[in-house]
């Protein structure tokens, strides 16, 4: 165990040296960035705002219900079923039916792409039906068919929300799920909360509409943003999907900011084609749920692109134009929670997290220096050695600290001093019986690894399962614990170790205290 070869004592210290280079980067001169690594600091620390959004997955339910209805209907004709007082619901369908056993069988049947069924052995289907009068039938979504659109609507809003804030500019921002329908947000060092709060509030539902008269059939009164009062048709002639691209500009004639945008191949099209049938006419661009726009059609538009002008603002139209850039959100998101922590907190945080680790880490050094002399100064360059790494680590991943990430470290200063501590005190036992000062110190390390690796590991475990379980501030806490745990080994059993031989060795022939 105090053998050491040549290879062996330069891999140690290189690995020392290179993961210690990276510990240094956290002071390196911003302007002069040699490698753009960082350990960043949580909300708790700098600042900042907590969102926790909850999609509202109802309207998604009531779309998905009505595209069901065309399938539904092929299918009851394709099987010569007859049907009658076809009602759409909120969440549901409900329509006469003449026969329902055999609409049973082919409801539920396999070869029915219809009902999307999920081959596993539990068998679970997208829809089911339930009888509501002597010849009504409801057809409605399973939980599970609920729990898959939760699902997919849950990754499209994560995915769309972290273009949208990436586009703000926010640095290490942390957007992660939460349960079955919410999302977390921690915007570190945010300044203007209430602009990422209009951001995240509006789906972006763009679609475009040509302004009819009000007799006509098939319109819809709305009010544009001017207040005016259009009649709409309920006709759409292009999403937001056809969208490439959309910045802000400024209008060449009357210098006001404009949204300019870009279309693909099949936008291109249709724009070109309801422009060059429609000259004269208005065309009505609805966010949401409202007209931002109506302008006039004074020519065919066959470029594929165009312009959204308004009574905007140079701030609007850039938020406008990130909107419409990152797409739209499945479903509404609502702000469930919302928390905001100053600079002033964040910075009393950081200073009473450091006075507590320097505090702590004085009191072992001093007490490790005093109790095992000049061993107990080797434990304590091994314990330097491991806050180094352990900080290394951190920045090589990029990882973010929170207040419970500093406790972490402050913990994996007295597991360190635990290992050390076990492997002397083994030592001391053997040094009673043994005359060899060379094997004591040899058998006292083989006997307390196994203690020392039950100790770590069985913590490790604890970390583990923090981590994968916890949330937010506990996996800061198990990340740091965890890395914490790794470097203690390797400060304790390579370096403390091969420093501890090098003395040992010297003073074979010599009486060692410990």
């Amino acid at each position: 165990m105090l053998n050491f070869s040549k290879i062996n004592i330069i891999t140690i210290y290189l690995v020392f040296f290179l993961i210690s280079v990276f510990s240094l980067l956290n002071f390196q001169d911003r302007e002069n960035i040699l490698i753009d690594k960082k350990v960043n600091l949580g909300l708790d620390l700098q600042g900042g705002s907590y969102l926790l959004l909850e999609i509202d997955s109802q309207p998604l339910i009531k779309e998905k219900i009505q595209s069901k209805v065309i399938p539904i209907k092929k299918l009851l004709k394709k099987n010569n079923i007859s049907y009658s007082n076809f009602k759409i619901n909120e969440d549901n369908l409900i329509f006469s039916l003449s026969d329902q056993e055999k609409f049973k069988l082919i409801f539920f049947s396999k070869k029915n792409n219809f009902v999307n069924p999920y081959i596993d052995k539990y068998k679970s289907f997208e829809l089911d039906y339930e009888k509501v009068e002597n010849n009504k039938l409801k057809i409605f979504f399973t939980k599970y068919g609920e729990l898959t659109i939760n699902n997919s609507a849950l990754k499209q809003s994560i995915e769309i929300v972290r273009r949208r804030i990436d586009d703000v500019g926010t640095k290490e921002p942390t957007i992660l799920q939460r349960g079955e329908k919410r999302i977390l947000v921690e915007l570190p060092g945010l300044k203007d909360p209430q602009r990422i709060k209009n951001l995240l509030g509006k789906t972006a539902q763009l679609n475009f509409r040509l302004v009819e008269k009000a007799d006509e059939f098939g319109v819809e009164e709305m009010t544009s943003e001017t207040g005016e009062k259009l009649s709409v048709s309920k006709r759409i002639v292009m999403t937001g999907e056809n969208l490439i691209d959309a910045q802000p500009n400024l209008n060449n004639q009357t210098n006001q900011p404009v949204v300019s945008f870009t279309l693909d191949r099949l936008g291109a099209q249709k724009f070109g084609r309801t422009t060059t049938d429609n000259v004269g006419k208005r065309l009505a661009i609805v966010l949401d749920g409202k007209i931002i726009s109506a302008p006039t059609i004074n020519e065919p538009i066959t470029s594929g692109s165009g312009v959204i002008s308004g009574s905007f603002n140079f701030q609007e139209t850039t938020d406008l134009s990130l909107l419409l850039r990152s797409g739209a959100l499945p479903t509404p998101l609502n702000i469930v929670e919302e928390r905001s922590v100053g600079p002033d907190l964040g910075e009393d945080s950081i200073k009473s997290g450091i006075i507590s680790l320097i505090v702590g880490f004085l009191l072992v050094i001093l007490f490790m220096a005093y109790k095992y002399k000049i061993f107990g100064i080797i434990a304590n360059f091994a314990l330097i050695s491991n806050l180094v790494m352990l900080i290394g680590v951190l920045t090589i991943l990029e990882a973010t600290l929170t207040l419970p990430g500093i406790a972490g470290i402050i913990l994996t200063v007295g597991m360190a001093v635990d290992a050390n501590v076990l492997i002397f005190e083994r030592i001391k036992e053997e040094l009673k019986t043994e005359k060899s000062i060379i094997h004591a110190f040899d058998i006292g390390y083989k006997k307390a690894k196994i203690t020392v690796l039950d100790a770590n590991i069985t913590t490790l475990i604890a970390a583990i399962i923090l981590f994968v379980f916890g949330s937010g501030p506990v996996k800061g806490f198990a990340i740091t614990l965890g890395i914490g745990i790794v470097t203690t080994l390797y400060s304790a059993y390579f370096m403390a170790r091969h420093l501890t031989s090098i003395i040992v060795l010297k003073k074979r022939e010599s009486e060692i205290n410990i």
